[in-house]
């Protein structure tokens, strides 16, 4: 599905300069058609796959990695295109590297993630009701490489990934809106775990400096409740692009552990689409 927007620097409708075209296509047919439209001189914010690993194609968490828009340049004069294509994340990796992005400053070296994913990131038609219902489906084909790769690739700086280890379990619960996740994390420098709250609850990136439309503000809300966050009462903060945390607190096997929970159809696809471009309508990438 695709909509084609024409916008100048200035956010104003046009026919002159550029189309934007969003891409939710499936992978089986999304590369050759992204590509297409790239080459055509079109710039697509994609959702497929396809690109996400691309070291010329931004994995791009506005938030998290914003500079990674520095290798456009490079993506269109080593493919020949007159446009590009910019990425975002699998729907659990949003949610995980966000969370994460904070804790880079204090050594970030191991996680061990689970995550608890809702029926509406299958996708239409979705699970069978008899295989969800009262139920957990502790596999989500290619999900556990997705998160572990394209997460290091977030956190990294441009063309170099991040050197921590992530073990990813993925698992469908009966949930119909909100991924959920668990992760123990290795922090080499041994913070505080008042100072590993106050890094996140101080998280903020370049949508929140810009004042972008889609930007959540708070990027992450910290909950202190003992049984928070919970997809039915948090999803949607911040209009469902903010990501809860909760829970925060020492780790027996590596340093600390949290709960993360995030919308996965508002800022893990469609939200995170439209985040993207209007950074780089804001970065004046767009004319």
């Amino acid at each position: 599905m695709f909509a084609d927007v024409s916008v100048d620097a200035a956010g104003q409708s046009t026919a002159a300069l550029v189309q934007v075209v969003f891409s939710a296509l499936d992978a089986s047919v999304a590369g050759e058609i992204e590509h297409a439209f790239a080459e055509a001189g079109h710039i697509v914010v994609s959702n497929a796959r396809n690109y996400r690993m691309d070291p010329l194609v931004p994995l791009l968490v506005p938030e998290v990695n914003a500079d990674h828009l520095s290798v456009l340049m490079a993506q269109r004069r080593d493919k020949g295109w007159k446009g590009a294509i910019v990425t975002n994340p699998n729907c659990s990796t949003v949610v995980l590297a966000m969370a994460l992005a904070p804790l880079r400053q204090f050594d970030l070296r191991a996680v061990i993630v689970s995550t608890l994913q809702a029926v509406s990131g299958a996708g239409y038609p979705g699970v069978p009701s008899l295989d969800i219902l009262g139920n957990v489906v502790p596999f989500i084909g290619g999900e556990e490489e997705k998160i572990e790769s394209e997460t290091l690739k977030i956190l990294g700086r441009p063309g170099t990934p991040h050197t921590a280890s992530i073990s990813a379990h993925t698992n469908r619960v009966a949930v119909v809106d909100g991924h959920l996740m668990t992760a123990s994390v290795d922090l080499g420098a041994s913070p505080a775990i008042e100072d590993v709250v106050a890094a996140l609850t101080a998280f903020t990136g370049r949508p929140q400096a810009l004042g972008l439309p889609s930007a959540p503000s708070p990027a992450i809300q910290v909950l202190s409740e003992t049984n928070r966050p919970q997809p039915r009462l948090d999803a949607d903060r911040g209009d469902g692009m903010a990501i809860s945390v909760g829970r925060v607190r020492p780790c027996k096997v590596l340093y600390c552990r949290f709960v993360a929970l995030g919308h996965n159809t508002v800022r893990g696809a469609a939200g995170a689409a439209i985040l993207n471009a209007e950074l780089m309508q804001a970065e004046r990438m767009l004319a």
